[in-house]
């Protein structure tokens, strides 16, 4: 990675998407994954075009990277029906029930 997220002084809060979650172009980076979750076509191409010119493409090129894969292991671990190990279930326990995540379909335990 060419230092997406890596600011030592930033404190990440992922109920504060819109806000940027508190790091370096966090607003950018979440209309860019919204972007590309929500699949429209148009819409993440002007997301992408925005991000290249705000953050530079090979950031953009990493963000998206990074978005892609964790979409690919979720599909991976959904298909197989792997739940989340009982560490990551009690540590995530709070942010699962903030955003809402333990009433997605594919939640499992």
């Amino acid at each position: 990675m060419l230092g997406l997220g890596s600011t030592d002084d930033a404190t990440f809060d992922p109920l504060k998407l819109d806000e940027g979650a508190g790091v370096p172009d966090g607003v950018r980076l979440a209309s860019l994954v919204r972007a590309a979750f929500d699949g429209d076509e148009t819409s993440l191409a002007a997301e992408r075009s925005a991000a290249a010119d705000e953050m530079g493409h090979d950031l953009m090129i990493d963000a998206l990277a990074v978005y892609a894969n964790f979409s690919m292991m979720t599909r991976i671990a959904d298909a197989t029906g792997t739940p989340l190990d009982q560490g990551t279930a009690a540590m995530s326990a709070d942010m699962r029930d903030a955003l809402n995540l333990n009433d997605l379909t594919s939640a499992r335990l």
